[in-house]
């Protein structure tokens, strides 16, 4: 049995609190286990220098962590003058995922940037951000409809994402940061609501697997992601 006494295929207790930041476009705060992200979306009605005079928007990321979101402080990356390595990956997964499932035709010369900040770590900070930003969007986007800035809807899908690993020997969805740390595989899903593959981030830490587990992986995550749908549908109730 896993800590918190779940199953093998059993996510972490889940929520999505709409509406959290007052002054954003969208946002919410969303908690899966001891992970709480704040996902806030805003509207700037300009675009990227490689956009301009395309008749296109777009839509990005930032992320970052506060100093207390895990067990011991960690400086600010404003104060140590860079982004981590890190930062910059998993905040270009959350641009890249968002932007899969916009028509950015019909956005517009704008874009939507997507703040994930990071209150509390406990494993699959990345993922529950992207399952979190598609709701802040969402919002911000039919403020753009409600207001008429925008013409037509420009959503095309809708994503989560989840965690998944293998520890020994089993295959395990919705990683904790203790399982995560001595997990054999790490692996990360983004999906859209009927379990078409946005990206998949998958890691053999020590030995290869076999692709019987990988389907397992695979499997496991179709299922939550299929529970995150659901809990983003709650949070975003009125709205479609």
């Amino acid at each position: 049995m896993r800590l918190l006494n779940r199953r093998n295929d059993e996510i972490r207790a889940a929520s999505i609190e709409p509406n959290f930041n007052p002054y954003a476009e969208g946002s919410c705060l969303i908690k899966i286990g001891g992970t709480h992200i704040v996902c806030t979306a805003s509207v700037e009605e300009t675009v990227p220098p490689f956009l301009r005079g395309k008749g296109r928007g777009w839509i990005t990321a930032e992320y970052g962590m506060l100093p207390r979101a895990t067990h011991t402080r960690t400086k600010r990356e404003s104060a140590l003058g860079k982004i981590s390595g890190r930062s910059q990956e998993i905040q270009r997964l959350i641009g890249r995922a968002l932007r899969t499932i916009v028509d950015l035709k019909k956005l517009g010369s704008r874009q939507i940037i997507i703040d994930c900040d990071v209150i509390q770590a406990d494993g699959g900070t990345r993922t529950a951000a992207i399952t979190g930003g598609y709701v802040a969007l969402v919002f911000a986007i039919n403020k753009l409809l409600r207001n008429k800035t925008i013409a037509a809807n420009p959503m095309l899908e809708q994503i989560a994402a989840i965690s998944c690993g293998i520890l020994k020997d089993e295959v395990l969805v919705d990683l904790e940061y203790n399982e995560d740390s001595q997990a054999d595989v790490d692996a990360n899903f983004v999906m859209t609501q009927d379990g078409g593959l946005i990206e998949i981030q998958t890691t053999a830490e020590k030995t290869p697997f076999s692709p019987d587990k990988f389907n397992t992986m695979l499997a496991l995550a179709r299922t939550a992601i299929k529970t995150l749908v659901e809990l983003q549908d709650e949070a975003l109730t009125g709205l479609r």
